[in-house]
């Protein structure tokens, strides 16, 4: 088998690791400079600092060659950019070829999931095209260290082949036919994970990180099923260990906008200071949308909207969700 992963930053190198312990591997650059360095000294040194790369895993600045022959394509570029490549590429993909997006955001504008983006660019069929998520901080999972993911494809077998290219003793990866669900909850918390960092930066303790993020796990739930996902799915990796994971670990980069946020740097500074993409800074507008759409009460996503769009201050988020209307908590996303 011949994979083809295209985006260099630390997830994608992460997981074209892994993918070189059992087949060829080609990693796509956009700097041929990184392309270059990975090849001679097999280090990711901006993304993956320290940590050695297979042998056999090669890089390259063209991203026609890093897919061509490929028989699985696995994309881990940003949202925003992700479909200009689909487009690039589209020329040199079957449209039979399983594609597996590692991105966790929802396109601006057109209000899409990546999933949506590649069926709709490279008219593939859609029961071969899904996501590998989960509590996946690609630091960790590159040093060896024990985590796991869902492969969510409708395309049962097509779902099992790739599960076992990316199985080892130290990444344990499970199956899921709910693409919606499990895609929509790894964008969806990216926003939760700013809101969680602004509790820290704002001085709260556990109680009050536990309640904000068992909270935001009920509102990615209602708009994740609203937008055809299923319930149990937010209960598992993809959902709840994905959302704690980021909302409270310090690798996290969303989290981490959140906690400059919560100790009064503006959003533009912590942007200008960031080496790599924050998905929720630009996803929150589009989730914002995606409620409204829907008619789905978001309040801590609104919040969130608020500080990063209308200058609005992380404590006065914190009194608005606290004196919000009473209500009851009857099926946990109420």
């Amino acid at each position: 088998m011949r994979v083809g992963v295209v985006g260099a930053g630390s997830w994608g190198t992460a997981v074209a690791a892994m993918s070189a312990a059992t087949a060829e591997t080609r990693l796509w650059s956009r700097r041929a400079d990184l392309a270059d360095a990975i090849n001679a000294t097999g280090i990711n040194d901006p993304y993956l600092p320290g940590i050695p790369l297979p042998p056999g895993l090669r890089s390259t600045s063209d991203v026609a060659e890093a897919v061509d022959g490929a028989d699985v394509v696995i994309m881990a570029v940003p949202s925003h950019g992700f479909r200009t490549v689909i487009e690039t590429i589209r020329p040199s993909i079957p449209v039979d070829i399983p594609i597996v997006s590692l991105t966790k955001g929802i396109e601006t504008g057109t209000l899409l999931r990546m999933t949506q983006i590649v069926v709709e660019v490279l008219q593939a069929d859609p029961d071969r095209v899904g996501v590998l998520t989960g509590p996946n901080l690609a630091r960790e999972i590159a040093l060896g260290q024990p985590a796991a993911a869902v492969i969510a494809m409708r395309d049962t077998d097509t779902a099992a082949v790739l599960q076992h290219l990316l199985m080892s003793p130290t990444f344990r990866v499970y199956t899921n036919p709910d693409v919606a669900g499990c895609e929509s909850a790894g964008a969806l918390k990216n926003v939760m994970a700013i809101a969680a960092g602004m509790a820290h930066g704002l001085g709260y303790g556990d109680n009050s990180k536990a309640a904000l993020v068992t909270r935001a796990l009920a509102e990615l739930t209602r708009l994740g099923i609203a937008l055809g996902g299923k319930p149990l799915t937010f209960a598992g990796l993809a959902g709840m260990g994905d959302l704690i994971a980021t909302c409270f670990s310090e690798q996290s980069r969303n989290r981490q906008v959140g906690v400059e946020l919560g100790r009064g740097k503006s959003i533009d500074q912590i942007v200008a200071d960031m080496h790599m993409v924050a998905e929720g800074v630009k996803t929150t507008e589009a989730v914002l949308a995606l409620a409204k759409r829907h008619g789905v009460d978001m309040p801590i996503a609104a919040s969130v909207g608020a500080v990063l769009y209308d200058g609005g201050k992380p404590a006065d988020m914190v009194k608005h969700l606290m004196t919000r209307e009473a209500k009851a908590e009857l099926h946990g996303i109420d």
